[in-house]
């Protein structure tokens, strides 16, 4: 049964923790008199029955007009009124208080808790912040929505999402990255397939409209937009044979006005790259995880779309299957095809392009250019114009290597700059991947370096650069008009890749077909790269080793780059020489983008720190606000791999057992073999799928980051040693799950997944 609309939670909180909220000292002044003001509000808002939670007024939330496009493409200022910032998605402020010189103050202005929304293990907390008139719109991985004062950090008003703890067809950790506004309401999509409208005052449901079903792989993780009226979303889901598509929404109904398929069907455009004698293209994949971009005076709406499905098995559908990993151009206003560019043709490397699609304009080569790009999991940056897509800079189409199984386009488009991120195979990730590939296929088990990006492979392991990871995979670029550069968060990354046979279609069911043996999305080199679009070179690189970069970048006329660490630094680098300027502890993982905005005359860096699933990075709740005015300063880092509770629920109080060996050796006493078989298929069910589902898919098959488990050739020891003390990119679990929970865990992957070892 589909689960309870989510409830606005309102009224007074008298009991929340006094610890939760933390405010520099240049603020408490402020909180007192809100405080005040607030209670004075409060009982007035109570008398005529819309008192909001923490005892705010609905008088102090600024209802978001209906925007007109000329106020959503302005750089943002006192207002971040879109994921990307404006419908350019630029992620740039004109703001230059905060600047090269000036960063080194730059410190907490307060810090609050989201009531420990999302901070269990399969979540991921990617979302960009919305402000608007003051207040601070933000969604958790748990699709609970919050809004806070911008001054205090004040909770107004929470709406709890309630979504139904066994949904199973969320391919990579459970997230969304963000929300939007527009004509009095909030707007978000929710990973059981809703999109909903929240009253901007209150945070009461206005409607709702299902726009996807869970059941068959069709959730939502993009942040919508709000545009001219309408509301506009995407659906993820390729890993599970969805036909992706972007909707148009009335803005004040949930009324569906038009849909593009992101996979045509007979008679449109691009149909004609399908088989004409099956019916894959019904389940050809291109979800589209970002938010759109929009040109008014072009009245051009872009979006990039995901892989085709199957991922890695392009046997049954031959030929180069639009508009899977493609940059799409269409009409704002009706949704009717105009352009498109194919990043990689008939792809079979899990290729696809799920970083937004950023808009600017350029001169180049003398000529006002209205540009475009968006960064590859190649490791390319397509750049892109956008009147006509074409190539601003060469890219041509080039023979390469080949495999009739896998039916592979003869050629690939190839640009003529270099790649942000490496392709070329390092000893070290080989011997990681081929190790990795021969426990699952056996120590003789043959494990080839390929010599090309676009190598094929069939059933002999084949170890490729990059992975599907990328490249850059979801988190977002930024472009500076004062620099005409891009700035990329990507990683250099491995991935062995082998061909299975491919299954009979069930809808609902990871359709990967494939075996991946790479080694995470946490423990990749990582890069932040700086790239001029007027020539397409790269101006300067920062390299982390052994740290992916997993966050968006925010780029600033004060000189400045933002970007998030997974180690839980917020970081700040010069725009022009990429020397890092500041950074700062945040205590979980740094894997959102943060909003730049001005307030009282005084600039923000708005900011959620989460930590993320895939990135194995430590888990929390955290909303920073950060000023020169601030006086907090750093606090301790989480660890690596947290976990909190399970599924939103409160910390468990677990019993436990006495142990014979040095806690995280993994053998200490557990319960008897009885009560583990009673737990397994139960407790340690729930525990892979908060902590281990989003990297080693629902069933244990193989997913993002992880290796197929359904294999065996583990025993239990084996198995809680490796979920205690991690290796191979996996975080380590000790000290974040119980002995017992540990055990529960290993045994319900030995037993109802590996089936037995």
């Amino acid at each position: 049964m589909p689960n309870e609309p989510g409830t606005a939670d309102q009224g007074d909180n008298a009991e929340r923790s006094a610890g939760s909220l933390q405010l520099s000292g240049a603020a408490v002044a402020g909180v007192l008199l809100a405080l005040t003001l607030a209670a004075v509000a409060y009982i007035v808002g109570y008398v005529n029955g819309k008192g909001t939670r923490e005892g705010g007024s609905t008088n102090e939330v600024s209802m978001a007009p209906a925007f007109e496009a000329d106020e959503l493409n302005e750089p943002p200022t006192e207002n971040w009124p879109t994921n990307g910032g404006s419908l350019t998605n630029q992620r740039y402020s004109p703001l230059d208080e905060i600047n090269t010189e000036t960063v080194a103050d730059l410190k907490g202005e307060w810090m609050t808790n989201l009531d420990g929304s999302g901070i269990a293990g399969k979540y991921s907390g990617e979302a960009t912040p919305i402000v608007y008139g003051g207040v601070i719109y933000t969604i958790t991985g748990a699709n609970d929505i919050f809004a806070h004062d911008l001054e205090t950090g004040r909770e107004i008003w929470k709406w709890e999402a309630q979504l139904d703890q066994k949904i199973n067809t969320i391919c990579c950790g459970w997230t969304s990255r963000g929300v939007a506004v527009g004509d009095g309401r909030v707007y978000a999509g929710l990973l059981d397939g809703r999109l909903i409208a929240l009253d901007q005052r209150t945070g009461e449901l206005e409607w709702e409209t299902q726009v996807g079903d869970w059941r068959k792989g069709e959730t939502i993780t993009n942040a919508p937009l709000y545009y001219e009226g309408r509301v506009y979303t995407g659906l993820s889901g390729g890993e599970y044979g969805i036909r992706g598509r972007l909707m148009a929404y009335d803005a004040s109904t949930g009324d569906e006005e038009w849909r593009f398929w992101a996979i045509p069907g007979p008679g449109e455009e691009g149909h004609e790259t399908w088989p004409q004698d099956n019916n894959s293209w019904k389940r050809g994949g291109a979800p589209i995880w970002q938010t759109p971009a929009v040109d008014p005076e072009l009245g051009l709406m872009y979006f990039s779309a995901g892989n085709a499905s199957p991922d890695l098995n392009g046997s049954a559908r031959e030929g180069d299957n639009l508009f899977a990993t493609s940059i799409v151009a269409i009409d704002a206003e009706t949704g009717e095809y105009r352009w498109h560019f194919q990043q990689v043709h008939h792809d079979i490397w899990d290729y696809d392009a799920p970083s937004p699609v950023v808009l600017w304009d350029a001169e180049i080569d003398g000529e006002d250019i209205k540009g475009l790009s968006q960064p590859g999991k190649t490791g390319w940056l397509y750049i892109l114009n956008r009147e006509t897509g074409e190539p601003i800079h060469p890219i041509e189409e080039q023979p390469v290597p080949q495999e009739p199984s896998q039916a592979t386009a003869e050629t690939q488009p190839i640009p003529s700059y270099p790649p942000f991120s490496s392709h070329e195979v390092s000893d070290a990730d080989f011997k990681q991947i081929r190790d990795l590939a021969r426990d699952t296929l056996g120590k003789n088990a043959p494990v080839h370096r390929a010599d090309d990006i676009f190598t094929p492979f069939g059933e002999t392991t084949t170890v490729i650069a990059p992975g599907p990871s990328g490249g850059t995979n979801w988190p977002p670029s930024s472009f500076s008009p004062e620099t005409n550069m891009v700035y990329v968060c990507g990683m250099d990354s491995a991935s062995g890749y082998q061909s299975a046979k491919l299954q009979e279609f069930e809808r609902g069911t990871t359709y990967l077909s494939s075996i991946f043996t790479f080694t995470g999305f946490g423990a990749q080199d990582g890069v932040v790269a700086a790239i001029d679009v007027t020539t397409g070179e790269i101006a300067w690189e920062e390299n982390w080793k052994d740290q992916s970069c997993y966050s968006g970048t925010t780029a600033t006329a004060g000189g400045l780059v933002f970007v998030g660490h997974n180690n839980g630094e917020l970081r700040a680098y010069d725009a022009e020489t990429g020397q890092q300027r500041w950074a700062f502890q945040t205590g979980a993982g740094a894997n959102s983008t943060p909003a730049i905005v001005e307030h009282g005359g005084r600039e923000y860096v708005i900011f959620y720190a989460a930590g993320n699933s895939l990135a194995g990075s430590a888990h929390g709740d955290s909303l920073w606000a950060f000023s020169l005015d601030g006086t907090m300063g750093p606090v301790e880092p989480g660890s690596s791999g947290q976990q909190a509770a399970h599924a939103g629920e409160a910390e468990p109080e677990v019993e436990q057992e006495e142990s014979t060996t040095p806690k995280g050796k993994g053998k200490g006493k557990g319960p008897s073999s009885k009560e583990t078989d009673a737990r397994e298929s139960g407790q340690g069910e729930q525990i892979f799928s908060d902590n281990c589902a989003g990297c080693h898919g629902a069933d244990g098959g193989g997913g993002n980051g992880g290796p197929a488990l359904d294999d065996g050739g583990f025993s239990l020891e084996q198995a809680i040693e490796q979920i205690t003390n991690g290796g191979g990119g996996m975080p380590p679990f000790g000290g974040q799950l119980s002995d017992e929970e540990i055990r529960d865990l290993a045994s319900y992957v030995l037993n109802e997944i590996a089936g037995g070892g």
